[in-house]
């Protein structure tokens, strides 16, 4: 087992969860895992198998790069302060959703949220 990514993977399901209200437990019966496993996953005491880990980033709503710890390095290398991890998922949901439009639908998007930004 890689226990830097164990780690890394442990810490930011932590954070999700938390920034999202729900305890351990809960996390545990929204996945259908027992609440001992996901504790140890969150420890990063053990690696989550791939549909695993698809579920822990649809559960707390986050990207796979944020779980991972990868951080939306193209967002660092433009000096912004906030690395991914601390966007609110409802920002990542939207982001991950953009990319599976075309370009005009992405244009219509970018009209909309201007719109709404009035």
């Amino acid at each position: 087992m890689n226990e830097k990514l164990a780690a890394v993977i442990g810490k930011a399901a932590r954070a999700a969860r938390e920034q999202l209200g729900l305890t351990q437990a809960e996390v545990a019966e929204l996945m259908d895992l027992s609440p001992v496993v996901y504790n140890r996953l969150e420890r990063g005491r053990m690696l989550p198998s791939v549909p695993t880990l698809v579920r822990l980033c649809e559960t707390l709503k986050v990207s796979s790069e944020v779980l991972l710890g990868e951080d939306r390095p193209a967002t660092r290398a433009k000096g912004k302060d906030k690395p991914g991890r601390e966007d609110p998922p409802s920002l990542h949901h939207l982001t991950e959703l953009s990319r599976k439009l075309d370009e005009t639908q992405r244009h219509v998007l970018i009209h909309m949220a201007k719109v709404l930004l009035r």
